[in-house]
């Protein structure tokens, strides 16, 4: 395998979404030539009031929006045994959620051509007139208010099934640190709270070797937020999914190698 087909050349690569959304990223991984390392940084557990979700899934709504693919594995997972997910219309914030939404057999209609979050949502013609519109956002628990109460804005009436909850996992990061600095030549980042987990499950000894990792996130929403950390070799991916979070891997890769 030429260097171009492994630009990662054998380095570990931390994976740090949760461990259900890991595979296929690791996969890739492994394709260009990396060693991926999972370490999911946020654990993914079901809502505290499992019964107000499943009846709000159980209602009917002209538009259904799920956030997520956490939020369509959950949602699915919670409206099992009842009619669910009624809605004229369903849309999914980016491309994984919609992928996620026809693999369960619930195709979305509204996704936006580019971007994958609340204001590229926002951006679509068919959500711009919502007056009188029911409105279900299908979500974690807490999040960003920004697409509720822009759609209430425009007239909607809006309600949130909060179909599951994150939460840092119990894991001890520094037994694995003595690995990690002999191997690890890369992180990966999904999202702003990944991030924040990860420098609270090391210890703060451990910050500076981390911060000066090369490292890959989704967004340029992302990147800011881990500049602030202190992030200093920073690639966005050039589409929200496990590709492009990897050819920013492989961006970094093809820096490292023009400044040896």
């Amino acid at each position: 395998m030429s260097g171009d087909d492994a630009p990662l050349r054998g380095r570990g690569v931390l994976v740090t979404r949760p461990a259900p959304q890991a595979q296929g990223l690791c996969r890739l991984i492994e394709a260009a030539g990396g060693l991926p390392l999972a370490f999911p940084t946020v654990e993914i557990r079901p809502p505290r009031d499992v019964e107000a979700a499943r009846r709000l899934l159980a209602g009917a709504y002209d538009v259904l929006i799920f956030i997520s693919r956490n939020a369509v594995e959950q949602a699915v997972a919670l409206a099992s045994g009842i009619e669910p997910l009624r809605a004229a219309r369903r849309a999914a914030v980016g491309k994984a959620t919609a992928a996620a939404l026809q693999g369960a057999g619930l195709a979305p209609q509204l996704v936006p051509e580019t971007g994958f979050d609340s204001e590229s949502l926002l951006a679509l013609p068919a959500l711009a007139g919502m007056a009188g519109q029911r409105v279900l956002i299908v979500r974690g628990e807490g999040g960003r208010a920004l697409l509720g109460q822009e759609l209430a804005a425009r007239g909607a009436v809006v309600d949130y099934a909060e179909v599951y909850r994150r939460a840092l996992p119990d894991v001890d990061a520094a037994a694995r640190l003595p690995e990690w600095q002999q191997t690890l030549g890369y992180v990966t980042a999904t999202s702003d709270e990944i991030l924040d987990n990860l420098l609270a499950l090391l210890p703060a000894s451990a910050h500076p070797w981390l911060l000066a990792l090369p490292l890959a996130v989704l967004s340029e929403r992302n990147a800011v937020r881990a500049r602030a950390l202190g992030f200093t070799r920073v690639a966005v991916a050039p589409e929200a999914s496990d590709a492009g979070l990897c050819s920013a891997l492989r961006a970094l890769a093809v820096g490292h190698a023009a400044t040896r």
